[in-house]
């Protein structure tokens, strides 16, 4: 057992007075008393039991932990910290003059501002599960993400909130779905301050916060009146030589300078967001780099041919490129002795930028890959196959560093932890067995720049979506009006298959538009930008592709019923607005799009029901006249 002297004096030279039993067994820690603006040390006395705790209050002080047996040791000092010692302990005091409050106490445990962990959270750009080689996928070579996974906790089972970078980005740094942050749910729009993010609470309860790469966005945050991007403090400056399509962002290097610039003992919470696998990607650079297309695995919503393997193979190596970029970070870590005590998350913000994946609901568009270290403490070596929401993520950040969430705007997401201590793999808790995602308006792909408002629930076996507004493109309507860049009804359409923006432009969407009327290959397109109906159902285990739709199978309907229900009351309880607003919902339509807009002629449904046009006044304010 160490022994350990704490010191606690007060700035203007009076000390306080402690009535206590000395050299008694006792609970005891400092905390910060907001409503007194003093420090108290609270404690219990096994003699008196547990009754209210007796209190010493000072004038504000300052809190040095002088020694540890022979072993120097200090502890910064914060207002918003607490200094706890977790366990009953010999307590001894000694009102000195000279030292203030001296407290000799043998330790058996404390949870001081050194021992809470550092976190990492990488985040790739557009990738989807199972696209790392931890999950066995052959033509890909990750190897920073296999040691994660090896060091901490595989997951089989992560979804994002949303499918769509933006609003994926601000329900993770908030910790709350997507129908639940107005503007920043939506893609390209603001951010409201009230809806606060675990980087700025960290950094007020003595982290050091910073990011690299791609923070929050796109979107514009200084409108909403924040003076820095919500992922923190940026570190981009240091460049590197990159091959074409990638950026030039040395993100391992900018971690570095992170790490330099940290106070020394501080606490740090670090965003790695990198701008990879999003596209556009140099053609052929998979090949390049020696990776084989023959090791691809097709989905099957994609038809299985060299063009597509190829841009599957550039896709993979950006994805490398990221994992290059995590393993640095790691080594930096490990050489610093910090990786033991590191949360280390990585994951993606949505799915692969391919026809039918990012920005769907579907499979490749909301499943995402997952591994979690924290080695001081969980055990490592381990898969898990629980639903697991990447907001949960969010709950578990403020779990570890012991900071309480906004009680203003409370977090949806569940921490982990319990998973992350456990010693069990595979299906480890039983009240995980469902998530949900949903998604407004991704790019300007349709008529307004209207959304695809889409909600859906996700079980261990089950797929199920509910698409609110079926009359609308799921991926943009099939022409603009002049290449999008006029508004008037008159003007020339574009090429036919030229509107799908909602799909990033890419050699796997030219190869299907430019193949739509052949008979074997053109389905492939129709999948991915025909109508869809209101409600899809999908056995997951047959059909992980989400082809075969099981919503209008009377075999199928009590599953679909069901899971509706269960949709429909988790987004009342959470205050959605396509359920409880009087509208359906459209003032989700009233939020502005910052980025560039496109211009589409008026489809049948808003001329036969021009009362279903929402009325959007940002919208007309940019309309050219």
């Amino acid at each position: 057992m160490a022994a350990m002297v704490l010191t606690i004096g007060t700035t203007n030279g009076r000390f306080a007075s402690v009535g206590t039993p000395q050299k008694e067994s006792i609970g005891c820690f400092v905390r910060y008393s907001p409503a007194v603006e003093r420090y108290c040390l609270d404690y219990r006395c096994p003699a008196t039991g547990p009754g209210v705790p007796q209190r010493a209050e000072a004038s504000p002080i300052t809190i040095s932990v002088i020694k540890v047996v022979a072993k120097p040791f200090v502890v910064a000092h914060d207002e918003r910290r607490c200094f706890r010692i977790s366990k009953p302990v010999n307590f001894a005091m000694n009102r000195s003059p000279a030292f203030g409050l001296l407290l000799l106490i043998g330790i058996c445990g404390i949870a001081s501002a050194a021992e809470r962990p550092n976190v990492l959270v990488a985040i790739s750009d557009d990738q989807s599960y199972p696209h790392a080689s931890a999950y066995g996928f052959e033509a890909i070579n990750t190897p920073a993400f296999d040691r994660v996974a090896k060091a901490g906790l595989l997951f089989r089972n992560a979804f994002t909130p949303a499918p769509g970078c933006s609003p994926m980005r601000a329900a993770f740094l908030t910790g709350r779905n997507i129908w639940q942050l107005e503007h920043a749910g939506t893609h390209a729009s603001s951010f409201a301050t009230k809806y606060e993010v675990y980087q700025d609470r960290l950094e007020a309860n003595g982290y050091f916060v910073g990011y690299t790469g791609k923070g929050w966005g796109p979107g514009n945050w200084k409108i909403s009146g924040r003076t820095r991007n919500p992922a923190g403090n940026d570190f981009s400056a240091k460049k590197m030589e990159s091959p074409e399509g990638i950026s030039n962002n040395d993100y391992a290097a900018n971690f570095v300078e992170f790490l330099q610039q940290r106070p020394k003992g501080q606490p740090f919470s670090f965003w790695y967001g990198a701008t990879e696998p999003h596209r556009t990607f140099k053609k052929g650079i998979g090949r390049e780099h020696g990776l084989d297309p023959a090791q691809v695995k097709v989905p099957d919503f994609l038809p299985d041919t060299p063009e597509i393997r190829d841009d599957i193979l550039d896709y993979c190596f950006e994805i490398q490129w990221f994992d290059q970029h995590l393993g640095r970070m790691l080594d930096a870590l490990e050489a610093a002795g910090e990786l033991e005590n590191t949360l280390v998350i990585v994951t993606s913000d949505n799915g692969m930028a391919f026809p039918r994946a990012k920005a769907n609901c579907y499979e490749y568009g909301i499943h995402m890959p997952l591994a979690v270290a924290w080695p001081a403490v969980a055990s490592g070596g381990r898969t898990v196959d629980d639903l697991v929401n990447l907001i949960d993520l969010t709950a578990t950040i403020y779990d570890a560093a012991s900071v309480d969430p906004p009680a203003e705007t409370p977090i949806a997401g569940r921490s982990i932890r319990n998973i992350l201590t456990s010693k069990k793999e595979g299906f480890v808790d039983a009240s995980r067995d469902a998530v949900y995602s949903g998604r407004e308006r991704h790019s300007s792909s349709r008529f307004n720049s209207l959304g695809y408002p889409q909600r859906c629930l996700r079980t261990p076996q089950y797929l199920y979506i509910h698409n609110f507004r079926p009359e609308r493109w799921p991926a943009g309507a099939p022409q603009t009006l002049n290449n999008g860049k006029s508004a008037d009804t008159a003007a020339d359409l574009g090429p036919m298959h030229g509107g799908y923006h909602d799909i990033d432009a890419c050699p796997s969407l030219s190869f299907l538009v430019d193949r739509s009327d052949d008979a074997m290959l053109g389905k492939f397109l129709h999948w991915a930008v025909d109508l869809r109906p209101a409600d899809e159902l999908f056995d997951i285990r047959k059909d992980p592709s989400c082809l075969n739709n099981l919503a209008s199978i009377p075999a199928h309907a009590a599953v679909k019923a069901q899971l509706h229900e269960r949709l429909f009351s988790y987004l009342k309880q959470t205050d959605d607005a396509r359920l409880t607003a009087v509208d359906g919902g459209d003032i989700w339509e009233t939020y502005p799009r910052y980025s560039s807009l496109r211009w589409f002629p008026t489809p049948d449904w808003a001329k036969e029901h021009p009362d279903r046009v929402p009325k959007q006044p940002w919208l007309e304010s940019k309309r050219p006249k």
